[in-house]
């Protein structure tokens, strides 16, 4: 995503849009997350779980789950003016992970939600990121029916590369949403100005 320039009472203002993703693994609150940050009502691509889908959707942990997110979530916030980003939140499942190759195209960074329950399911989108060279934070998503690790416990269990971010989260919570973007961007814009001093060096 890039700049857009617009003039506004006479002056020129940059007006500049961030592509973020929103990953995790199945049920972990993806869709929740890009829904309660968005300013705009979020698309979604979300189909009714079948009993076809039973022998390869592993529903353990969120077993009230009746919707899947099948293509991607999209919707935008503003963090502050003259600097708004657009959400993409990716689908779940394995088997749609051929989206994620064109959905990642010129992203800034990335959102890794992870489910303290299920850590396991968010292993894959860590190594995703990792192996691409994408800035990623993990925010665990804090349900109350379950213990809350701290930090530095998901990100040693996790084997996070040093310095990678992991935050406590309220996926439902705006404020909370919105915190986590700004730490990404905060991460992501560290991390691209160290890979272009190491360019330059």
């Amino acid at each position: 995503m890039g700049s857009e320039h617009s003039e506004a009472g006479g002056g020129d203002t940059t007006a500049m849009a961030l592509k973020i993703l929103v990953a995790g693994g199945f049920g972990v609150g993806k869709t929740t997350l890009v829904g309660a940050v968005s300013e705009i009502r979020p698309l979604r691509t979300e189909e009714l779980l079948s009993e076809a889908g039973q022998s390869v959707d592993d529903t353990g942990g969120v077993d009230r789950k009746t919707t899947t997110t099948v293509a991607m979530d999209f919707g935008r916030i503003t963090i502050r003016s003259g600097l708004s980003l657009y959400l993409f939140g990716t689908p779940g499942q394995d088997r749609f992970w051929f989206l994620w190759d064109e959905l990642s195209q010129g992203a800034l960074g990335a959102v890794v939600l992870a489910d303290t329950r299920r850590l396991e399911d968010c292993f894959p989108a860590v190594d995703y990121f990792e192996h691409r060279h994408i800035p990623f934070v993990v925010a665990v998503n804090c349900f109350k029916t379950t213990r809350t690790y701290g930090a530095h416990e998901v990100s040693r269990a996790l084997d996070l590369d040093r310095g990678t971010p992991v935050v406590l989260c309220d996926a439902r919570d705006r404020d909370s949403g919105k915190e986590v973007l700004i730490r990404l961007v905060e991460y992501a814009g560290r991390m691209h100005t160290a890979r272009l001093l190491d360019t330059v060096g």
